[in-house]
């Protein structure tokens, strides 16, 4: 956990990385003590290629964003205005410097946020890939509140390795959402969980 919420000792190796996604050319600058800082991870990608972009617009939620992935992706390719929310001050700088990289326009911020504790906002749509290593604790503080900040049909999509309880966490799911398995590849399950 001490890795994922406090980096302030590691020291500083920015890098920047190409993404090639859904037939775009995107940039990230990534550094130490930032969740896949050698690049678009494979779970992230696949959510990402899943996710059914066409319908995505209005008030989109990166939770825990890392250096800005999804939210930077989601906004370049939708009409969807985003919030973009880490608790990791390294990746929010990285986010911030992802934003004018990628040339977005003025209705995408990063900002910091324990899971929702500086939400005040309802969105259409939560995207997140849960950090794990924090403990099931916040993931499960993250997938389950987040009906509380979606607009009603609003839906979250996450992405979970079977090895990290994704069979357990539909169950829990399905007691507070509809859920839909939208996807299924080399153990990672892509969900859909509609408020």
């Amino acid at each position: 956990m001490g890795q994922y919420f406090d980096n302030q000792n590691l020291p500083s190796k920015m890098v920047k990385k190409e993404c090639f996604i859904l037939g775009k050319k995107f940039i990230f600058f990534t550094d130490n003590g930032v969740f896949s800082k050698d690049g678009l991870d494979f779970g992230s990608r696949l959510l990402l290629e899943t996710i059914p972009l066409e319908e995505v617009g209005g008030k989109v939620l990166d939770m825990g964003c890392g250096y800005g992935v999804f939210g930077i992706i989601i906004h370049k390719l939708t009409s969807a205005s985003v919030d973009m929310v880490d608790v990791n001050l390294r990746a929010l700088h990285l986010s911030e410097i992802n934003i004018k990289e990628n040339h977005c326009a003025s209705n995408i911020k990063a900002f910091e946020s324990y899971t929702y504790q500086n939400i005040d906002s309802k969105y259409t749509c939560i995207v997140t890939n849960p950090p794990i290593r924090a403990g099931k604790k916040v993931v499960y503080d993250i997938v389950m509140n987040a009906k509380n900040y979606l607009e009603k049909d609003g839906r979250l999509f996450l992405v979970i390795r079977k090895e990290q309880g994704a069979k357990s966490l539909i169950v829990d799911l399905e007691k507070v959402y509809t859920v839909h398995i939208l996807e299924r590849k080399k153990g990672f399950y892509i969900l859909e969980c509609v408020s």
